[in-house]
């Protein structure tokens, strides 16, 4: 079954610096496993969803997939290396043949507001075709930034985590993110081809795609509904803090 709208989420992750003893997908965040959060979130929206997990974390995440209503289309496809956000996206490459949409999400990006779905939803459902959509946040000592130039297009991806020098306050991405079915299939391989891995982590990263494709093709942003929306959950610090405002948001 093709689908128009597409959602890949990576989560090959481990869970270590959460202190887990489950894969990082299925810690619970209020009670509710992170990856049911995320189908819960985009249920509305989604025709099919990739799930990206780590070949060790497979069986437990199948099972327990398994015990949901089955009302979504939900593939596993396992990461076999930690090479990187971009790989991870890519494997669900053959599942999305055809798409008129690949949406993508981080597993622990659980505190996303439904007006900013809504919102990425309607920039990428309008007459005129979006190369890619992404909702951001303005903020201090951040952790990405999105440099621009005079006309507002995106110039750089600088990173925290590769030793970029980076601003006191700057614009971020918040884990989400929309491209055509076009783009997905034919701009992203073209892009992978040429990627240079991340000098310190040693990844191919997704998110130098995103000035890549602006130097020849529109990319819309727009601000997030709440600051709190951005906080992945990576840390038992980061745990709390989202697990208060999703009880203060009901």
């Amino acid at each position: 079954m093709r689908a128009s709208r597409l959602l890949v989420v990576p989560a090959a992750g481990i869970g270590s610096r959460l202190g887990a003893t489950v894969p990082k997908l299925l810690v619970p965040v209020a009670g509710v496993p992170m990856i049911d959060r995320i189908l819960d979130l985009y249920r509305a929206w989604i025709d099919r969803v990739v799930v990206v997990v780590n070949p060790a974390c497979t069986a437990d995440v199948s099972r327990h997939l398994n015990m949901r209503d089955g009302s979504m289309t939900i593939d596993l496809v396992e990461q076999a290396a930690p090479t990187g956000m971009l790989d991870a996206i890519l494997l669900a490459a053959p599942i999305a043949e055809g798409a008129a949409a690949v949406w993508v999400t981080w597993c622990d990006q659980v505190a996303v507001h439904p007006r900013t779905i809504a919102r990425l939803a309607d920039v990428m459902g309008g007459e005129r075709t979006v190369p890619l959509a992404m909702p951001t946040i303005r903020r201090a000592n951040p952790y990405i930034h999105f440099a621009r130039d005079e006309s507002g297009r995106i110039t750089r991806v600088l990173h925290r985590r590769e030793g970029d020098a980076m601003p006191a306050a700057g614009e971020s991405d918040m884990g989400l993110f929309a491209m055509s079915g076009r783009v997905f299939e034919d701009d992203l391989p073209r892009f992978a081809d040429d990627v240079e891995v991340g000098q310190a982590t040693g990844e191919r990263n997704f998110l130098p795609f995103i000035p890549w494709l602006a130097r020849t093709q529109s990319i819309v942003t727009f601000p997030c509904e709440d600051a709190m929306e951005a906080v992945g959950v990576n840390t038992p610090e980061e745990l709390k803090l989202v697990e208060e405002y999703l009880r203060r948001r009901g």
